[in-house]
């Protein structure tokens, strides 16, 4: 290893996340709170120099989909404000870059959630976009307000222009059953990663839309149809395919089983990715209001006044623990699903230690609890 210069700090965890790989034996060095080398070369480092960490070290995670956080919902807040307040309080939580998400909503909700992310994307953990709707099967639509569902048009073309000329990435979500394959293949032309979700579609419609460029799957198995034998639908076209899906993991939304059933029956590993689909009561109150009516969290379930989930109260922390604990996957897959596969669907690579800032980067008990982010540790060990 060639000799760097001016390394504030030496740390050695038990184990160490990085560019998709769980190592066992690795340092990091730490000069102007950033990583500036990872290396399994510790001989040359003197030991007293080293700080171990009794844990693992990894970039923090992200997460595609998150509705509000802090008692605070986009939807009701569309301004750069409140989405930095809402990043604010899932980095308290291990989680380090979001994609702020607007569901089907008014118009001018939907243009002033395009203006303030233009704003905010690139300042505190802010990444992108996802717009879950309006453009959704009304049979599927969960949550969703029927009354805001619409058929995509030009409005919608010229806010996903206007996100893309600000380089935005920007992931929409989508029924295929209600868009079609032409109108999916211009939104992918633009620059925009097309989700399938919300959807009553048959596999052969799906297929078809996975032929047009849309390349991913919001929250499999919620609001899509169940899978028969004669009819796979939308959760089995999705499983059978080649495309990126999105999975909630709390034990309410889909079941331990069937998100093991999910990941292991891929044709090709790495697909699958952990979103939380969090709402205010993320580090905030336990009620808040959609559409201008309650949602409560009861049992740990967010309930709406139709009695419908209304999003999730859960986090990618919590979620890589539950993966690992309950449904058996090893770490090292588990938090890729909540760093490295992600940031693939939207083509970004969040999952590298080298020159990220201490601030970005988190540490987890060995047992996958969330325990502050490496600047909090290098904090503590100076006051040592």
């Amino acid at each position: 290893m060639p000799e760097i210069p001016n390394i504030a700090h030496w740390i050695r965890p038990n184990r160490l996340f990085n560019e998709g790989r769980l190592y066992a034996e690795a340092v990091l060095g730490i000069a102007n709170g950033r990583v500036q080398i990872v290396t399994d070369d510790i001989q040359v480092i003197p030991g007293s120099q080293i700080y171990d960490f009794d844990g693992i070290i990894s970039p923090g995670f992200f997460d595609l989909q998150v509705n509000g956080g802090g008692g605070v919902l986009f939807n009701e807040a569309p301004i750069k404000e409140a989405i930095w307040e809402i990043a604010k309080a899932h980095k308290k939580l291990g989680t380090t870059g979001i994609f702020p998400t607007v569901i089907t909503d008014k118009l001018s909700v939907l243009r002033h959630a395009v203006d303030a992310v233009i704003e905010a994307v690139g300042q505190n953990g802010v990444l992108g976009i996802h717009i879950e709707g309006p453009h959704i099967s009304l049979e599927r639509r969960g949550t969703h307000k029927a009354e805001f569902i619409r058929p995509i048009d030009e409005d919608t073309f010229q806010l996903v222009e206007k996100l893309r000329a600000a380089d935005v990435p920007t992931m929409l979500t989508l029924a295929p059953d209600v868009v079609s394959p032409e109108d999916i293949k211009r939104l992918v032309e633009m620059g925009t990663v097309v989700s399938i979700g919300h959807s009553q579609a048959s596999a052969g419609v799906v297929r078809l839309a996975l032929e047009a460029g849309a390349s991913c799957f919001t929250h499999l198995f919620n609001a899509m149809p169940p899978v028969e034998g004669r009819e796979p639908g939308v959760v089995g076209a999705a499983i059978n395919s080649y495309a990126f899906t999105g999975i909630i993991c709390d034990g309410i939304h889909v079941a331990d089983e069937m998100v093991a059933m999910a990941i292991r029956a891929r044709p090709v590993s790495d697909r699958m990715y952990l979103i939380s689909d969090a709402m205010p009561t993320v580090g905030g109150p336990t009620a808040f209001n959609l559409y201008g009516t309650k949602v409560s969290l009861v049992n740990n379930r967010l309930i709406n006044s139709e009695g419908s989930l209304a999003g999730a109260h859960t986090t990618q922390s919590k979620s890589v623990k539950r993966l690992v604990d309950y449904i058996g996957i090893p770490i090292e897959d588990a938090l890729k699903m909540a760093i490295t596969t992600p940031g693939k669907v939207m083509g970004l690579q969040l999952d590298s230690l080298q020159d990220l800032s201490v601030k970005d980067i988190i540490c987890l008990t060995n047992g996958l609890e969330y325990s502050g982010t490496l600047a909090d540790l290098l904090q503590l060990s100076e006051n040592e």
